[in-house]
């Protein structure tokens, strides 16, 4: 069957594939920085509780799956990533500037990957034929 994770009142399988790139798409993901950038983005994850499914880093960008609890919006989670990431990159390299601390490029790439779509439609054609015969009650 489906492994779903869990909350307090929650059943979730929310994964999506993103992809961010580095200001001006700077070919500067290789060497020591690739390593320390895989380590800092695999804390960070980890802090949110998000699971990375899958990664990579490219010298130009960064493909990740990631599965995603409910109580976090995407957005919220790559501005997390790409924010926090960003000051600690510059950290890890000794740049000590307060301001203009940029490493990433300011927008992102995102698809969510669910279900199959013909599970989904047949789900929901079988709840339509189960609670046909609940709407059916007269509470006068």
């Amino acid at each position: 069957m489906h492994d779903w994770e869990r909350l307090s009142h929650v059943r979730w399988d929310c994964k999506c594939h993103v992809v961010f790139v580095p200001k001006y798409r700077r070919k500067v993901l290789y060497g020591r920085i690739r390593k320390e950038v895989r380590e800092i983005l695999l804390d960070l994850c980890k802090q949110r509780d998000v699971d990375v499914v899958e990664g990579t880093l490219k010298p130009d960008h960064v493909h990740m799956c990631l599965r995603v609890p409910p109580k976090y919006s995407i957005a919220f989670v790559i501005g997390f990533l790409k924010g926090k990431g960003a000051i600690r990159i510059h950290r890890s390299q000794g740049v000590t500037r307060a301001t203009g601390l940029h490493f990433w490029a300011r927008g992102y790439c995102v698809s969510t990957i669910g279900l199959d779509e013909t599970m989904i439609r047949n789900y929901i054609r079988e709840q339509e034929e189960q609670e046909s015969g609940q709407g059916s009650l007269d509470f006068e």
